[in-house]
């Protein structure tokens, strides 16, 4: 990982951990030699990724059962941040995304989406960043999307949540960096995790060259945690996407989000 992430403990804590993105997290750092929290709602396929990486990996694997859309959830898990054996890596994975338009979604559900995506995210992070610079070091991952930059994606909040997540692990980041602590957005494009077909998000359409692997986010990901990047964006074609979104004329971007449909490019789980 980084530098001062070699001398952190090497205690990860992920959240989203059973599937996708999170489980790739999991899989890579429990070779790597690290102990695990994984967090997730489902508490049985949790426990049988806790169970597989133990007997594979040899590592101390816990468990916490949680639903990060809820206060207790939440509390749960700052509390496991905050406990007498330090977390050296947090890494913000668990997020959702409607297969609905704004205007026709419920209000509740576009909340419970906030909740997840954004709460969450800010009140972990904080957790975890008490602990990390009272000892000068350690590291926050929040999994964000490239739908967060530049394209305000036709009635969806989960690309609006996205630029959030972005822009505040950039913002963050800066603010902690002298205290030897990191954290960083990673962003990738449509990955291969399974969250689409459970949201029942027609994804047919999409070229199979766009698709990432969620192995190679993560390996990326860590390698850019290491360079000592605010954001990562993996793969060189969605690089050269994000460049595009940065530049391109507003006027553009608009075109361009339109044709989208309201389809996003999403890398958490």
């Amino acid at each position: 990982m980084t530098d001062e992430a070699n001398h952190s403990p090497r205690l990860a804590l992920i959240t989203g951990a059973s599937l996708g993105i999170g489980e790739a997290f999991a899989r890579r750092l429990a070779a790597d030699g690290w102990d695990l929290v994984l967090v997730a709602r489902d508490a049985d396929r949790l426990d049988a990724t806790a169970a597989e990486l133990t007997r594979r990996y040899d590592r101390r694997v816990e468990t916490i059962s949680a639903d990060l859309s809820t206060d207790d959830g939440c509390t749960a898990v700052e509390r496991r941040l905050l406990a007498e054996s330090p977390v050296g890596l947090l890494v913000n994975n668990a997020g959702t995304s409607l297969n609905t338009p704004f205007v026709r979604s419920a209000v509740e559900d576009e909340a419970r989406l906030l909740r997840l995506n954004v709460l969450a995210v800010l009140r972990l992070t904080h957790a975890a960043l008490g602990p990390m610079t009272e000892r000068g070091n350690g590291a926050v991952i929040n999994i964000s999307s490239v739908a967060g930059f530049g394209v305000p994606m036709p009635g969806s909040t989960y690309s609006a949540s996205k630029a959030w997540v972005t822009n505040f692990s950039e913002s963050i980041g800066r603010s902690v960096a002298p205290f030897g602590v990191r954290v960083m957005a990673l962003c990738p494009g449509y990955t291969r995790t399974g969250y689409h077909e459970r949201a029942g998000i027609d994804m047919s359409r999409i070229p199979a060259w766009m698709w990432l692997r969620a192995d190679d986010v993560v390996d990326e990901g860590l390698r850019d945690l290491r360079k000592g990047k605010l954001v990562s964006v993996p793969g060189w074609k969605y690089k050269l996407v994000v460049a595009g979104l940065r530049h391109a004329p507003r006027r553009l971007l608009h075109g361009v989000s339109r044709d989208t449909r309201g389809r996003v490019a999403r890398g958490a789980d």
